[in-house]
């Protein structure tokens, strides 16, 4: 799973993000280039083209859902788009019912921790430390193209 959450886990309100953090995109396109992402609907509608350079597995309730690009691939359920991932790293980006299901079948959690709270309708699901260990930190102080201070955890599941 890769996400930015707030202090408080907030992802975001009215389908949209709650800052812009230009270095943390960078990581997310890094990280995600050449993988199958896999996201909930609304999460997809909330980007105005699909992202380059990756297929995107669109989770839906809606039977008659269709998308017209050539990298998008559309299933009802997030077991459906867990069968197109074979041995591949595959990234699950949101929203935040879909980090829920989704946490059980993740080994690894790329978690920007942005350092406010904000108020929001899409949550990010608590990490619990029984479960995650944190094997990287690298903290991002705020500054001229950044509002505020994030750092980017690694957890990866304990065994």
């Amino acid at each position: 799973m890769i996400a930015a959450a707030a202090e408080n886990n907030a992802l975001g309100k009215d389908n949209d993000l709650l800052w812009h953090l230009p270095d943390d995109f960078k990581r997310f396109k890094r990280l995600t280039t050449g993988h199958k992402i896999i996201m909930g609907r609304k999460t997809f509608e909330s980007f105005p083209k699909p992202l380059p350079n990756r297929t995107h597995i669109i989770i839906t309730r809606d039977k008659n859902y269709k998308v017209d690009w050539d990298n998008c691939l559309v299933v009802n359920s997030l077991e459906d788009a867990l069968e197109m991932i074979s041995y591949e790293d595959a990234f699950i980006i949101g929203g935040g019912e879909i980090y829920k299901q989704g946490e059980q079948y993740s080994n690894v959690i790329e978690l920007t921790r942005v350092h406010a709270s904000f108020e929001a309708d899409t949550f990010f699901p608590e990490i619990d430390q029984d479960i995650w260990k944190i094997v990287h930190e690298e903290y991002h102080p705020k500054d001229d193209k950044h509002k505020y201070d994030f750092t980017y955890i690694t957890y990866k599941r304990k065994k």
